[in-house]
Order: C-alpha cells, then structure tokens, then sequence
C-alpha cells in the first residue's frame, strides 16, 4: 500500500524491518528478554483486537511475551518506527502463530479473533501494515514446510524470514506474487465493472489478475482487460499498490480507458472468470447503491473505485 491519488497508505513503511538483525543466532533469546517486544499472536490467520472493532481507532491487541502461550511457529516482523499508545517507536514486534489449543488458552471465545478481510479497514497504517506483514509470513511457512526440490521438510532460519532444506541446504524465501487491478473508464466516464459468476448477481468489482511470466505490468494490464471484457484500452496509468496477502500477493493498481480510435468496442465477457461486465455512470452507482455489492473499504479495488466517483461511496452494501 502507499500514499498516491488512492489514499491507500504512506510510501515510507511504518515499521522498520530490521533486517541485520535476522542473522543473529540470539535473537529471540534477546527479544524475549526485552520487556518492550510485544507479540501479534495469531491462529488460522486471526488476530485479537484491542477495543471495538467497529470504530474507527480500533487497534491490534499486541500482547507481553509473558501472555502469550508457546507458538507453532515465531517471526520477527521488526521495529516500529511511530509511537503509538503505549507501544513508543522502537518496539520490537514478533510475530507468534497458535496451534488451537495455546490460541484457546489465551482466548476461547472464537467471535474474538478477527480476519483482515473484515476488519482491517478500522485498523490504523501502523497496525494494518504489522497484519498484512505478518500474516504473508504465516502463509508462506504453511505453503512450504517441504523443500520444492526434493520434498524433505525445511527448517526455519533468518528470524522466520527463509527455511532451508535439510538434503541439499537449499534455501526458500518469502514470495509475493504480483497482481494488476484497474478501473477502466469510456468516453462517457464510466466506469467498467466485472462480476464473477460464482458471486452473488449483485456483486461488482473492477477488472484484475496475475501478471504472467515475462510480462510487464502494463501488457499484464491490457491482456487481463481484453481476456476478461473483451475489448482493447489505452492511457494505462499506474496509481498505487497494496499488499494483499491472500496468500501472498501484491496488488498493483492502474486506470486506463477504453481505446476509440479504431471505432466503438462492445463489452464481451469471457464467460469462465467474469460473467457480466458492465459500463456505470456515477449517478447509477448512487442511484443502486443499496443493491450493490462492492469492494470493501480496506481493499484497493474499493479505492479505485472511490477515486474515480470522486469520494467515498456511501451508503451501499459493503463486503469485508
């Protein structure tokens, strides 16, 4: 995420990776020592939330090495570099994943863990950031915990940032795969909405998928454009990112329009990922905002479509 027209997030990360200190063969015997380290405990990609989670300063519930029972798995995400409550900058922060039985121990009621799907958007930059961190780490060690060589369990190194294989010693890092997402206008300025046909018939989002092997953002931009709603665009502008990590993915953002030069182009859906696409002025998405499923707010697919209704759309249905 970052700060462009999008409003996602500050460019500058608000948590300082540390990085120099992944090689210390101590460190998380000095972590632990450290009164000031402060844990994100999470189980099955939920983490615990201090205060209501509906308002808007709703915050991680960062907890002492002393609170938190013994983890599956450790990872140090690093140091931030804001104050922030009562967590001042410089408070080194550990990621801890929960096998069911410590995640009972520290919290038995399930309605108090909470997904970043659904409950990001009321997280501060700070917190959002140690979530989308860390919950990437959490899924790249569950996806590989054998070596994609030879299939013999790995092991973890670096703090929790690689694994390595016991055979041949071969390392594996943390991956993030890239994703473009646009918000495609015509020359009415409308903007051109796709619908999955496993989704509800009510709900829309913009235009998106993988950028394939030797392509560039760009050309990933103009193929997932034409292969989804069947037409050609041009003026691709790129205007933000996010991560994303579902499991692992980033999430590039762009506008683009419809290209004219060669005469009026006609929507076709491919029929397999999207099954309806369709063009909508800002008056219709006012006028059918109550029926409409659109992107939540924590998502970049929800931020493109604000920046080009020129404001929050509010009042729809919202899906976390």
């Amino acid at each position: 995420m970052m700060h462009t027209p999008l409003g996602l997030r500050p460019a500058e990360s608000l948590i300082d990776r540390d990085y120099t200190q992944r090689e210390n063969p101590d460190l998380f015997d000095n972590l632990w020592e450290n009164p000031a380290t402060r844990i994100l405990a999470m189980y099955e990609g939920q983490v615990l939330l201090a205060g209501n989670v509906a308002h808007p300063t709703a915050s991680l519930r960062l907890l002492t090495v002393e609170d938190v029972p013994s983890a599956q798995l450790r990872v140090y995400l690093g140091k931030t570099l804001t104050d922030h409550g009562d967590e001042p900058a410089g408070t080194p922060i550990v990621l801890a994943v929960l096998g069911t039985n410590s995640a009972n121990q520290l919290e038995p009621d399930p309605e108090m863990w909470h997904g970043l799907r659904k409950t990001g958007a009321g997280l501060s930059l700070r917190d959002a950031e140690i979530y989308a961190q860390g919950l990437a780490l959490a899924n790249f060690h569950l996806n590989h915990k054998h070596c994609p060589r030879c299939g013999l369990p790995t092991v973890i190194e670096q703090g929790g940032w690689s694994r390595r294989c016991f055979q041949d010693q071969s390392q594996t890092f943390p991956r993030t795969d890239p994703a473009i997402i646009v918000s495609v206008v015509d020359d009415r300025d409308r903007i051109l909405l796709g619908s999955q046909g496993v989704w509800e018939d009510n709900r829309w989002s913009v235009l998106a998928g993988f950028v394939e092997p030797g392509e560039s953002l760009a050309a990933a931009v103009i193929r997932e454009v034409y292969e989804e709603a069947g037409i050609r665009i041009t003026d691709v502008e790129y205007l933000g990112s996010q991560a994303w990590p579902f499991p692992y993915s980033l999430m590039v953002a762009f506008t683009a329009r419809i290209d004219t030069s060669n005469g009026p182009q006609e929507l076709a859906p491919d029929g397999v990922e999207i099954e309806k696409v369709r063009w909508f002025s800002r008056e219709e998405i006012a006028a059918e905002r109550d029926e409409l499923i659109l992107p939540g707010k924590l998502s970049v697919a929800r931020s493109l479509l604000d920046h080009w209704f020129g404001g929050d759309i509010d009042g729809g249905r919202l899906d976390g």
